[in-house]
């Protein structure tokens, strides 16, 4: 893979990052609030993750492909690098009693608990608002506070079944396809995290903290706004997904992605009869009439599919970039990390632990003042922080005298 371009300045220094300054109670477990904690501490945000003694996050023992860094899942340092972690019962009462005492210092704190949870810990809203008008208190639930779906568990696949996600995908003869990605959990981390940013907007304004609550549920089924309008506002039918390379319920031919003689092509919205004089394709040539693109889009991709399949991907792209078609390679992960954009894009970073050496991963996503935001510190050992954060705030640490 190609290095990336030097003139692109170094990653923002703390001082330098908007949040600097904030701190951040992460009561949070699995991807969801973590992934919203995650995004505050990439810019800048103090995050300390407040875990129970006895195992901590679940997802430190939440392995993908057997993976594990620092006695820990990967998994759970990609999604919480750059925090602390304190060790707290919160059955306990000296231990809660210390918690408490943190969340008046706090500026915001975050939990994904099941409804009634802190509530029985006297951590809900309306106690923690009087240790701290100033907080901001971020929750997210899997369905909800109300309703009978409440308690239901709020697990991503669970979610993309019932919100008709995965009837989105896959083509019309299979059944229901998930998305390979944990997509709710990171959509309602997003969120939660702009809910926040806006609490602390206001707050900055008026000096009043507040509550943001989202749901797996909600964020899954506002990830479908274009296609849920039109079924709101359509003849109550579930929309029906194309029988051949379908991508979009309601996008006409050519959308989708289609075999070529050595990969996958995709092609996005164009005409069909220009499309099929580009290619040199005579029986899409006739389809001038923009309505059958989509009353006759399996025809359409049938005969689109049988032509692309003719020659190789670069010739097609060769033909219809420099003519401004919407379309793209199909790129699996080694081609992408050997493409000169993904290098210039400088994707990736790595953390670091004394002990167990370097982890790669990927990066924030935003740039601030237009250099990359990164941060070398990979997740923290259980109850790493536990002494130097009671310090840093003042209080005794456990087995102290007051």
């Amino acid at each position: 893979m190609k290095t990336a371009h030097a003139d692109r300045g170094a990653p923002t220094t703390t001082a330098e990052r908007p949040l600097e300054g904030v701190v951040v109670l992460d009561f949070s477990q699995f991807l969801a609030g973590p992934s919203c904690c995650l995004r505050l501490a990439d810019l800048g945000a103090e995050v300390i993750k407040v875990e129970r003694p006895q195992g901590g996050d679940l997802s430190r023992r939440l392995y993908l492909a057997d993976q594990s860094f620092g006695g820990d899942s990967a998994l759970f340092h990609t999604i919480n690098r750059n925090k602390e972690s304190l060790a707290a019962d919160l059955k306990d009462p000296a231990d809660l009693e210390r918690v408490k005492a943190l969340i008046r210092r706090a500026d915001v704190m975050v939990h994904n608990f099941r409804p009634g949870v802190m509530d029985r810990l006297g951590l809900d809203y309306a106690t923690v608002a009087e240790l701290n008008p100033r907080l901001i208190y971020a929750a997210i639930t899997g369905y909800g506070t109300e309703g009978p779906w409440r308690k239901k568990p709020g697990q991503d696949l669970l979610v993309q079944a019932m919100s008709g996600l995965a009837w989105l995908s896959g083509d019309a003869a299979q059944g229901p396809v998930p998305m390979g990605v944990s997509i709710a959990d990171l959509m309602a981390g997003a969120h939660l995290c702009q809910g926040v940013l806006g609490l602390l907007v206001r707050r900055g304004r008026t000096g009043r903290g507040g509550r943001v609550d989202v749901s797996l549920f909600e964020s899954a089924i506002d990830m479908q706004f274009e296609q849920f309008t039109a079924f709101l506002n359509g003849d109550g039918q579930q929309p029906a997904r194309d029988a051949v390379n379908n991508a979009s319920v309601y996008i006409g031919a050519p959308y989708g992605i289609y075999q070529t003689a050595d990969g996958y092509l995709a092609v996005a919205m164009t005409p069909i009869d220009r499309l099929g004089a580009l290619i040199g394709c005579e029986p899409l040539r006739p389809y001038t009439d923009p309505a059958r693109w989509f009353t006759e889009r399996a025809a359409i991709k049938s005969i689109l599919a049988a032509h692309l399949a003719t020659q190789i991907t670069a010739h097609w792209l060769a033909i219809l970039e420099p003519a401004d078609i919407w379309c793209a390679e199909v790129f699996t992960w080694p081609q992408l990390l050997e493409s000169e954009g993904f290098a210039a894009l400088e994707l990736t970073q790595q953390i670091h632990d004394g002990q167990h050496g370097t982890l790669t991963t990927t990066r924030c996503p935003i740039r601030i003042d237009g250099q990359i935001l990164t941060h070398p510190r990979g997740a923290p050992a259980l109850g790493r922080d536990t002494a130097e954060v009671l310090r840093r705030f003042g209080l005794d640490a456990p087995g102290e005298s007051p």
